[in-house]
Protein backbone atom coordinates (compact mmCIF):
# COMPACT_ATOMS: atom_id res chain seq x y z
CA UNK A 1 0.00 0.00 0.00
CA UNK A 2 1.26 3.34 -0.81
CA UNK A 3 2.12 6.33 1.84
CA UNK A 4 -0.76 8.31 0.61
CA UNK A 5 -3.69 5.57 0.56
CA UNK A 6 -2.58 4.38 3.94
CA UNK A 7 -2.91 7.81 5.09
CA UNK A 8 -6.55 8.11 3.44
CA UNK A 9 -7.17 5.30 5.50
CA UNK A 10 -6.10 6.41 8.82
CA UNK A 11 -8.00 9.98 7.91
CA UNK A 12 -11.32 7.85 7.18
CA UNK A 13 -10.68 6.00 10.65
CA UNK A 14 -9.92 8.29 12.75
CA UNK A 15 -11.92 11.90 11.14
CA UNK A 16 -14.77 10.00 9.13
CA UNK A 17 -13.66 11.35 5.83
CA UNK A 18 -11.00 11.57 3.17
CA UNK A 19 -10.20 12.89 -0.33
CA UNK A 20 -9.11 10.92 -3.28
CA UNK A 21 -8.21 14.34 -5.53
CA UNK A 22 -9.13 13.78 -9.23
CA UNK A 23 -10.82 10.03 -9.42
CA UNK A 24 -12.83 11.10 -12.69
CA UNK A 25 -11.24 11.65 -16.37
CA UNK A 26 -12.26 14.80 -17.68
CA UNK A 27 -14.30 12.63 -20.39
CA UNK A 28 -16.06 11.01 -17.63
CA UNK A 29 -16.80 13.97 -15.97
CA UNK A 30 -18.39 15.88 -18.81
CA UNK A 31 -20.23 13.14 -19.82
CA UNK A 32 -22.10 12.81 -16.26
CA UNK A 33 -22.49 16.53 -16.12
CA UNK A 34 -24.69 15.88 -19.40
CA UNK A 35 -26.45 13.25 -17.65
CA UNK A 36 -26.93 15.11 -14.49
CA UNK A 37 -28.06 17.90 -16.12
CA UNK A 38 -30.78 16.55 -18.13
CA UNK A 39 -32.16 15.01 -15.16
CA UNK A 40 -32.40 17.96 -13.29
CA UNK A 41 -33.69 19.46 -16.29
CA UNK A 42 -36.43 17.09 -16.32
CA UNK A 43 -36.80 17.30 -12.16
CA UNK A 44 -38.67 20.61 -13.21
CA UNK A 45 -41.24 19.28 -15.05
CA UNK A 46 -42.41 16.60 -12.40
CA UNK A 47 -44.03 14.53 -15.64
CA UNK A 48 -41.20 14.22 -17.42
CA UNK A 49 -39.91 11.57 -14.59
CA UNK A 50 -40.13 8.23 -15.64
CA UNK A 51 -42.13 6.58 -12.75
CA UNK A 52 -44.02 8.20 -9.86
CA UNK A 53 -40.94 7.37 -7.38
CA UNK A 54 -39.10 9.59 -9.04
CA UNK A 55 -41.26 12.30 -9.47
CA UNK A 56 -41.62 11.89 -4.94
CA UNK A 57 -37.76 11.53 -5.25
CA UNK A 58 -37.41 15.29 -5.99
CA UNK A 59 -40.37 17.27 -4.46
CA UNK A 60 -40.24 19.21 -1.46
CA UNK A 61 -36.53 18.53 -0.51
CA UNK A 62 -35.13 22.48 -0.28
CA UNK A 63 -31.92 21.88 1.91
CA UNK A 64 -31.00 18.93 -0.06
CA UNK A 65 -31.61 20.55 -3.28
CA UNK A 66 -32.35 17.48 -5.27
CA UNK A 67 -32.58 13.53 -4.17
CA UNK A 68 -32.65 11.89 -7.41
CA UNK A 69 -32.04 8.57 -7.32
CA UNK A 70 -30.46 6.88 -9.79
CA UNK A 71 -30.10 2.81 -10.09
CA UNK A 72 -27.52 0.79 -12.12
CA UNK A 73 -30.04 -1.54 -14.00
CA UNK A 74 -31.77 1.85 -15.83
CA UNK A 75 -28.11 3.99 -16.00
CA UNK A 76 -25.28 2.33 -17.97
CA UNK A 77 -23.19 5.29 -16.68
CA UNK A 78 -23.93 5.07 -13.24
CA UNK A 79 -23.22 1.06 -13.98
CA UNK A 80 -19.89 2.43 -15.17
CA UNK A 81 -19.58 5.13 -12.31
CA UNK A 82 -19.31 2.18 -9.82
CA UNK A 83 -17.66 0.14 -11.56
CA UNK A 84 -15.16 2.73 -12.24
CA UNK A 85 -11.44 1.31 -12.25
CA UNK A 86 -9.66 4.51 -10.57
CA UNK A 87 -12.01 4.06 -7.51
CA UNK A 88 -12.13 0.78 -7.21
CA UNK A 89 -8.05 0.91 -7.46
CA UNK A 90 -8.29 3.38 -4.93
CA UNK A 91 -10.30 1.52 -2.42
CA UNK A 92 -8.18 -1.49 -2.99
CA UNK A 93 -5.07 0.41 -2.28
CA UNK A 94 -7.00 1.44 1.32
CA UNK A 95 -7.79 -1.94 1.99
CA UNK A 96 -11.45 -1.25 1.64
CA UNK A 97 -12.10 -3.68 -1.19
CA UNK A 98 -15.16 -5.71 0.68
CA UNK A 99 -17.36 -3.05 0.06
CA UNK A 100 -19.80 -3.55 -2.05
CA UNK A 101 -22.43 -0.61 -3.80
CA UNK A 102 -26.31 -0.51 -2.98
CA UNK A 103 -26.63 -0.63 -6.44
CA UNK A 104 -27.60 3.45 -7.19
CA UNK A 105 -25.96 6.84 -6.54
CA UNK A 106 -27.88 9.98 -5.54
CA UNK A 107 -27.78 13.10 -7.06
CA UNK A 108 -27.61 16.10 -4.88
CA UNK A 109 -27.83 19.06 -7.10
CA UNK A 110 -27.90 22.34 -4.64
CA UNK A 111 -29.35 25.19 -6.67
CA UNK A 112 -28.33 28.89 -6.85
CA UNK A 113 -29.89 30.44 -3.35
CA UNK A 114 -30.12 27.03 -2.26
CA UNK A 115 -29.76 26.96 1.75
CA UNK A 116 -27.75 24.96 3.83
CA UNK A 117 -28.21 21.39 4.74
CA UNK A 118 -29.09 20.71 8.66
CA UNK A 119 -26.21 18.15 10.53
CA UNK A 120 -27.30 14.70 10.39
CA UNK A 121 -25.49 11.55 9.90
CA UNK A 122 -26.43 8.52 7.48
CA UNK A 123 -26.76 5.41 9.95
CA UNK A 124 -29.61 3.82 10.99
CA UNK A 125 -28.26 0.81 12.76
CA UNK A 126 -27.47 2.25 16.45
CA UNK A 127 -29.18 -0.79 18.30
CA UNK A 128 -26.55 -3.14 16.28
CA UNK A 129 -23.15 -3.60 18.19
CA UNK A 130 -21.53 -3.05 15.26
CA UNK A 131 -21.89 0.55 15.66
CA UNK A 132 -19.10 0.14 17.56
CA UNK A 133 -16.90 -0.78 14.89
CA UNK A 134 -13.45 1.25 15.00
CA UNK A 135 -13.62 0.49 11.54
CA UNK A 136 -15.45 1.99 8.63
CA UNK A 137 -18.26 -0.04 8.24
CA UNK A 138 -20.77 1.88 5.71
CA UNK A 139 -19.02 4.73 3.60
CA UNK A 140 -20.15 7.18 1.15
CA UNK A 141 -18.40 8.00 -2.13
CA UNK A 142 -19.70 11.33 -3.22
CA UNK A 143 -18.36 12.49 -6.45
CA UNK A 144 -18.00 16.09 -7.23
CA UNK A 145 -18.65 17.34 -10.71
CA UNK A 146 -18.08 21.00 -9.88
CA UNK A 147 -15.17 22.69 -8.01
CA UNK A 148 -16.86 23.58 -4.69
CA UNK A 149 -16.11 25.67 -1.92
CA UNK A 150 -17.50 27.11 0.93
CA UNK A 151 -19.88 29.77 -1.26
CA UNK A 152 -21.30 27.48 -3.07
CA UNK A 153 -21.98 24.27 -0.91
CA UNK A 154 -19.19 22.59 0.32
CA UNK A 155 -19.52 19.45 2.24
CA UNK A 156 -18.88 20.27 6.13
CA UNK A 157 -17.77 17.43 8.53
CA UNK A 158 -17.55 17.43 12.55
CA UNK A 159 -14.31 14.91 12.60
CA UNK A 160 -14.29 12.19 15.24
CA UNK A 161 -18.12 12.50 15.27
CA UNK A 162 -18.45 9.04 14.17
CA UNK A 163 -16.89 7.52 17.20
CA UNK A 164 -17.20 9.76 20.44
CA UNK A 165 -20.76 11.27 21.41
CA UNK A 166 -20.34 15.26 21.24
CA UNK A 167 -23.53 17.66 22.30
CA UNK A 168 -24.90 17.89 18.73
CA UNK A 169 -26.24 14.76 19.03
CA UNK A 170 -28.49 15.13 21.75
CA UNK A 171 -29.62 18.94 20.10
CA UNK A 172 -30.63 17.14 16.62
CA UNK A 173 -32.23 14.15 18.01
CA UNK A 174 -35.85 15.72 17.30
CA UNK A 175 -35.02 15.50 13.34
CA UNK A 176 -32.75 12.02 13.56
CA UNK A 177 -35.69 10.46 15.42
CA UNK A 178 -38.50 11.95 12.62
CA UNK A 179 -39.71 9.56 10.54
CA UNK A 180 -39.63 12.79 8.25
CA UNK A 181 -35.93 13.06 9.25
CA UNK A 182 -35.02 13.61 5.13
CA UNK A 183 -37.83 16.60 4.66
CA UNK A 184 -36.98 18.55 7.88
CA UNK A 185 -37.81 21.80 6.44
CA UNK A 186 -41.36 21.03 7.79
CA UNK A 187 -39.35 22.07 11.03
CA UNK A 188 -38.73 25.39 9.45
CA UNK A 189 -35.10 26.82 8.64
CA UNK A 190 -34.00 28.64 11.82
CA UNK A 191 -30.90 29.65 11.84
CA UNK A 192 -29.93 29.35 15.37
CA UNK A 193 -31.49 25.87 15.95
CA UNK A 194 -28.79 23.21 16.04
CA UNK A 195 -29.21 21.85 13.07
CA UNK A 196 -27.90 24.71 11.10
CA UNK A 197 -25.85 26.58 13.74
CA UNK A 198 -22.11 26.43 12.92
CA UNK A 199 -20.27 24.38 15.31
CA UNK A 200 -16.72 24.94 16.56
CA UNK A 201 -15.29 21.63 15.43
CA UNK A 202 -16.76 21.54 11.94
CA UNK A 203 -13.99 21.71 9.29
CA UNK A 204 -15.51 22.57 5.67
CA UNK A 205 -14.14 20.05 2.69
CA UNK A 206 -13.16 22.40 -0.43
CA UNK A 207 -12.56 19.62 -3.58
CA UNK A 208 -12.28 20.24 -7.04
CA UNK A 209 -14.97 18.64 -10.51
CA UNK A 210 -13.40 15.28 -10.48
CA UNK A 211 -12.65 14.57 -6.53
CA UNK A 212 -13.74 11.70 -4.74
CA UNK A 213 -14.96 12.57 -0.96
CA UNK A 214 -15.52 8.96 1.15
CA UNK A 215 -17.05 9.42 4.21
CA UNK A 216 -18.57 7.48 7.44
CA UNK A 217 -21.89 6.80 7.17
CA UNK A 218 -21.64 7.62 11.38
CA UNK A 219 -20.07 11.08 11.11
CA UNK A 220 -22.05 14.24 11.68
CA UNK A 221 -22.08 16.23 8.37
CA UNK A 222 -23.78 19.31 6.66
CA UNK A 223 -23.64 21.23 3.94
CA UNK A 224 -22.91 24.77 3.41
CA UNK A 225 -25.37 27.35 1.41
CA UNK A 226 -25.04 27.94 -2.25
CA UNK A 227 -24.55 31.61 -2.79
CA UNK A 228 -23.20 31.27 -6.08
CA UNK A 229 -25.46 31.79 -9.30
CA UNK A 230 -25.05 28.97 -10.79
CA UNK A 231 -26.39 25.07 -8.86
CA UNK A 232 -23.24 22.37 -7.82
CA UNK A 233 -23.93 18.71 -8.22
CA UNK A 234 -22.56 15.59 -6.54
CA UNK A 235 -23.49 11.68 -7.37
CA UNK A 236 -23.21 10.42 -3.57
CA UNK A 237 -23.43 6.00 -3.58
CA UNK A 238 -23.75 3.76 -0.73
CA UNK A 239 -21.45 1.01 0.28
CA UNK A 240 -20.82 -1.33 2.80
CA UNK A 241 -18.62 -4.40 3.85
CA UNK A 242 -19.90 -7.81 5.61
CA UNK A 243 -20.89 -6.95 9.37
CA UNK A 244 -19.50 -10.67 9.93
CA UNK A 245 -16.02 -10.25 9.40
CA UNK A 246 -13.09 -7.92 11.00
CA UNK A 247 -11.14 -5.90 8.11
CA UNK A 248 -8.04 -7.85 6.99
CA UNK A 249 -6.11 -4.98 7.61
CA UNK A 250 -6.95 -4.24 11.16
CA UNK A 251 -4.28 -5.18 13.63
CA UNK A 252 -5.94 -3.13 16.79
CA UNK A 253 -8.14 -4.83 19.60
CA UNK A 254 -12.07 -5.63 18.53
CA UNK A 255 -14.49 -4.39 20.96
CA UNK A 256 -15.76 -7.49 22.83
CA UNK A 257 -20.07 -6.31 22.27
CA UNK A 258 -18.57 -6.98 18.55
CA UNK A 259 -16.98 -10.64 19.53
CA UNK A 260 -20.12 -11.64 21.30
CA UNK A 261 -22.60 -10.24 18.50
CA UNK A 262 -25.36 -12.18 17.52
CA UNK A 263 -24.37 -12.92 13.94
CA UNK A 264 -28.50 -14.25 13.29
CA UNK A 265 -30.25 -11.66 15.22
CA UNK A 266 -32.10 -8.73 12.98
CA UNK A 267 -31.07 -5.71 14.74
CA UNK A 268 -34.60 -3.07 14.82
CA UNK A 269 -33.34 0.15 12.91
CA UNK A 270 -32.54 3.06 15.06
CA UNK A 271 -31.69 7.10 13.77
CA UNK A 272 -30.61 8.16 17.68
CA UNK A 273 -27.18 6.92 19.05
CA UNK A 274 -27.43 4.70 22.15
CA UNK A 275 -25.18 2.90 24.20
CA UNK A 276 -22.94 2.10 21.10
CA UNK A 277 -21.44 5.50 20.65
CA UNK A 278 -18.49 6.02 23.39
CA UNK A 279 -17.84 9.31 25.52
Amino acid sequence: MSDSASERREKLIEDGFCVVEQVLSHEFLVELRRETDKRLEAATDPQALSTPRERAESSGLQYQGSDLHLRRDDNKLIDRLINWKPATDALLAMGLDDFESHGAFILLSKPPGGPRLYWHHDWMDWNDPISLAPWPQKILLAYYLHDTHRHNGCLQIIPGSHRKRIDLHDEIERAQDSDEATNIHFLGHDEGSAEFREHPDQVDVPVSAGDLVIGEARTLHAARANDSDTRRSLLLGWFERPRDTVPGYWQHAVPEEILKRDKALVYATARNPGKYLGR
